[in-house]
């Protein structure tokens, strides 16, 4: 935004996956549990004017900054030589002007090198007798980063245009598109990356997903939108807006979208091993889930929400959590999918949003579902109902049940002192007492009538991490439990927490 770059392959993520990855940057794949980060970009010969932005210090990781055969004026700023992994510096053939600042030449024996060759204005030393010189700046390790090219050029143009364009529910005659060519698909690739939707994946709201491969090397799944779909063009286009300025391991990415005429995809990392639901349920067959993986899968999921709720600017509210919206890859790491109900949340000092009642019954926050009003604790809510179906295995909603709804029947359960009966059977008793208890009386805080009284997501993420602990620490044998936990426990086990449908 700040040099009206247009780069078509410069769409959502920069770094992933990494098939896609964007043209003319290089990435860091060496830690799988934290994002790919920007070591290199290469804007060299793109016909750039104004001076050098301090935007680009934001890009912490960056080792290798190519910025040569542009039009760049003004001088060198000293904020370079202070960004401690950059390594080489390339400013030939510029109109830079000025004197170079010392900086760069008190680092000169330390190691990153500058360039400066054909800026006939700018002056390598107090005498500007020498112009074509290279320079050493100091390196010092970092920690932190920040994709400043997602900020710069995505998430201002996304939501510039949803300020711009009120989208309606239905499929309209003609629309913006999202965004331009990249990460876009033709239906006709789509058709073909699917071997004209051969093989289904399975089923929901927005319409049917099927196995796709792209390349024939990576696979994919492809949501296609039903014509009779409950959900629509708005809701396509807030997951794919969405997903293309977030990224984080616990989160599903989007490999692409088709957007053509009537026709609307999604296209995401494939998840072999299904969703929760699916193994909580013994849909997917072989042997029951142990305490210790629901726990992890909770927790990768816990820290997923976390991220939307503290790590996205603006924060996100994602609105249908649960279980079959957790999805499980090929290392059994959960993923949070179905971004289509998602909404941004206030940052300013308001402390809710107002909107239209969404979600699923039996996860919906009873609280939300009687006010009309939105906040992040709502996604505690539904998140809380998932910890007592991975401590349980029932459904969320059951007519036969004395208390039909799932937090109501655990509440009136534990009233009873019947504990034993609330854990899954097919566990056999496989766990340690105080981590399921513990884990139970976290999501009883989660599934508080009032949103007041509910922890938010990262103390929800601490306290199952303890539960985790003590799990993995059992040494064979069972202990007493201990009904002691920091989360406190602040709703009444017998109160009817279940909305009605509207």
């Amino acid at each position: 935004a700040i040099y009206g770059l247009n780069i078509r392959s410069w769409q959502g993520d920069p770094c992933v996956p990494e098939l896609l990855k964007w043209e003319d940057i290089k990435c860091s794949y060496t830690n799988r549990s934290t994002p790919p980060r920007i070591v290199s970009l290469d804007l060299s010969s793109r016909g750039l004017k104004g001076v050098i932005a301090p935007a680009f210090q934001n890009l912490t990781e960056l080792r290798k900054l190519d910025l040569s055969n542009n039009s760049f004026t003004g001088g060198v700023p000293a904020f370079l030589a202070s960004m401690k992994l950059l390594s080489i510096i390339n400013l030939n053939w510029n109109d830079l002007t000025g004197p170079l600042p010392n900086v760069f030449h008190d680092g000169e024996k330390n190691g990153l090198k500058l360039t400066i060759q054909g800026n006939p204005k700018l002056c390598a030393d107090a005498s500007c007798k020498k112009n074509n010189q290279n320079y050493v700046v100091p390196v010092v390790a970092s920690v932190a980063s920040v994709l400043i090219i997602v900020a710069v050029l995505v998430f201002i143009l996304v939501f510039k245009k949803k300020r711009a364009t009120q989208v309606q529910h239905e499929l309209p005659s003609t629309r913006p598109s999202i965004f331009t060519q990249t990460k876009r698909f033709t239906y006709s690739e789509v058709i073909a990356l699917t071997d004209n939707f051969e093989r289904v994946l399975g089923e929901g709201g927005f319409g049917v997903v099927y196995h796709g491969s792209l390349n024939g090397t990576q696979p994919v799944a492809v949501k296609l939108l039903s014509p009779s779909s409950v959900q629509g063009y708005k809701e396509f286009k807030a997951e794919v807006e969405l997903l293309l300025r977030v990224h984080h391991v616990n989160l599903v990415s989007l490999v692409g979208y088709c957007d053509e005429e009537s026709h609307l995809a999604l296209l995401y990392e494939y998840a072999p091993n299904g969703d929760l639901k699916q193994h909580l349920s013994g849909e997917r067959g072989g042997s029951p889930l142990k305490w210790s993986s629901r726990l992890k899968i909770v927790i990768e999921t816990a820290q997923g929400l976390e991220y939307l709720h503290t790590g996205c600017k603006p924060p996100m509210i994602h609105r249908d959590v649960k279980t079959t919206n957790i999805l499980l890859d090929e290392h059994f790491q959960a993923k949070l999918a179905d971004f289509g109900l998602s909404r941004s949340f206030p940052i300013g000092g308001e402390t809710h949003v107002s909107t239209a009642i969404v979600g699923t019954p039996g996860y919906l926050d009873p609280e939300y579902y009687r006010t009309n009003r939105l906040n992040e604790k709502s996604d505690v809510y539904s998140f809380g109902i998932v910890i007592l179906e991975i401590i349980t295995s029932r459904p969320v909603i059951q007519q036969t049940r004395e208390k039909p709804h799932i937090a109501a029947w655990v509440g009136h359960m534990l009233t009873k002192g019947d504990f034993e009966n609330v854990v899954d059977p097919r566990l056999n008793r496989e766990y340690e007492p105080t981590s399921v208890w513990k884990a139970l009386e976290i999501a009883m805080s989660c599934v508080n009538p009032s949103s007041e009284k509910r922890p938010n997501m990262s103390q929800v993420t601490n306290e199952l991490k303890q539960c985790l602990t003590s799990e993995n620490s059992r040494q064979g044998g069972r202990k007493n439990m201990d009904s002691r936990s920091s989360v406190e426990m602040s709703v009444s086990f017998a109160t009817e927490v279940t909305p009605n449908a509207r």
